[in-house]
């Protein structure tokens, strides 16, 4: 009789802490739904916040290069907007990364891109190398020649490229009869760099692929 009645209270405790964890676990499990919401939310918030600053970056570069633009057709008395490209224009710049850097919407978004990696000196360099070997002036390239070392090649420089040292030594000792080729070594890396690194991070990005997204057609399109 005393296993019986000791028995019983056992079974009672027993009963009262399944019960018990069955319930927190339930209400754990409740908790957790509730938690991944708002986790859901933040990451929408997120990525809103992400587009809407590569596109701030964007209108920056891209009024930055209106501008210039504007200063350089004035005497021709041209005058270009440059607009959102289309889906299907959007989509050539995987084709080819030349593509993209030929477009100037594109090319301004590249740049926004590289800004928000930190390294937008290298496509700072390579379109400074783009102006220097247009400059025909003799006295012109030279000065270009010494900017364009003190910016991006010697040693602390503001915006130092990432390049060998053998090549900053032949840098150096180029500026000093500067040609048009004194930087070719170092945009060929640079440009190769971009292309194998940066470039397919762009073209993954939420910013490119909001850009490759066609407007869905609304109710009234498709009822004409």
């Amino acid at each position: 009789k005393s296993r019986a009645v000791g028995s019983a209270p056992l079974r009672s405790a027993m009963q009262s802490a399944l019960f018990l964890a069955v319930r927190h676990g339930g209400r754990m499990e409740r908790g957790s739904r509730r938690r991944s919401e708002p986790e859901e939310a933040d990451k929408g918030r997120m990525k809103r916040t992400i587009i809407k600053d590569w596109k701030t970056r964007l209108s920056y570069f891209l009024q930055n290069s209106s501008n210039s633009n504007k200063r350089k057709s004035k005497k021709a008395g041209k005058h270009r907007n440059y607009f959102r490209p289309s889906p299907e224009e959007a989509q050539l710049w995987s084709e080819a990364f030349d593509e993209l850097l030929a477009n100037k919407y594109g090319l301004a978004a590249f740049r926004a891109f590289l800004k928000s990696e930190f390294c937008e000196e290298n496509i700072e360099f390579w379109l400074a190398c783009e102006d220097f070997k247009k400059t025909k002036s003799p006295q012109k390239l030279t000065s270009k020649a010494k900017k364009i070392y003190n910016d991006f090649i010697e040693k602390e420089a503001p915006k130092e490229i990432n390049i060998d040292f053998q090549t900053k030594n032949l840098i150096a000792q180029n500026i000093q009869e500067a040609t048009h080729s004194c930087f070719s070594a170092a945009q060929k890396r640079v440009y190769s760099l971009m292309e194998n690194n940066s470039y397919p991070r762009f073209l993954e990005s939420e910013f490119y692929q909001e850009l490759c997204k066609k407007a869905p057609i609304s109710r009234a399109a498709q009822g004409t």
